[in-house]
């Protein structure tokens, strides 16, 4: 810091913190308390969402339970929106907001609320900003899709995709019971990336759920 670099003010520290690719950009906020500062700092989110996205700075807020929130979390939501939910596909900021809302909700240490609730919630989200039922239903799935193939193999996660394959949710009136091919997902990472984890009575119990969904069963699924 004794460099001339460190020197350097915070609005041209911003400038060069942006050309630097943003896998960096955890370590680099460890360099220095500035460094730290500006990272906690709303100007260089502003910044990036204004050279990045520069459609965003002008969408104004929304109606519904899942707010927008500060410069840095709306910086998240539109990167998960463009390269994790739908790559090539135009960049949505309600999209990502709702991805950040269902993944921080199921990776509670706590277990989280029903997975209806959650669903609900973001159904009712899009509804609220004027998507159709088929729609709302339709980018709800992306989101279940993306956040299942995003959450790390670990303990937690295998209690929670268990919970979530023996939930009874498909009596909730359409839009707001979870798409088969949401399921299908979980039953799959059950019986695939978790099956070592899976005793006997657990295999047995998911089997028999699997069974009254889908028809017929594939053969990776078969076979304790």
């Amino acid at each position: 810091m004794n460099h001339a670099f460190g020197k350097l003010p915070d609005h041209l520290l911003i400038e060069v913190f942006l050309r630097i690719p943003i896998c960096e950009w955890a370590q680099i906020s460890c360099v220095s308390k500035q460094w730290a500062s500006i990272f906690r700092g709303e100007s260089l989110w502003q910044t990036a969402i204004a050279r990045t996205w520069p459609f965003a700075s002008h969408r104004k807020r929304w109606p519904g339970p899942i707010p927008r929130g500060s410069c840095r979390r709306r910086y998240a939501a539109l990167y998960a929106s463009e390269h994790i939910i739908a790559p090539g596909v135009e960049t949505d900021e309600l999209i990502g907001h709702a991805f950040l809302f269902l993944k921080e909700q199921l990776d509670r240490s706590i277990l989280p609320p029903p997975s209806s609730i959650l669903h609900g919630t973001i159904i009712d989200q899009f509804i609220a900003c004027g998507k159709s039922k088929d729609n709302a239903h339709e980018l709800a799935s992306h989101i279940w899709l993306a956040v299942i193939n995003n959450l790390e193999e670990n303990q937690h996660t295998f209690i929670l995709l268990k919970r979530l394959a023996q939930e009874d949710d498909l009596s909730l009136p359409y839009p707001y019971s979870r798409s088969y091919k949401v399921l299908w997902r979980v039953f799959d990472k059950l019986f695939t990336d978790f099956r070592d984890c899976l005793n006997r009575v657990d295999y047995s119990d998911l089997l028999s759920c699997a069974k009254s969904l889908f028809q017929p069963l594939p053969s990776s699924w078969l076979g304790y």
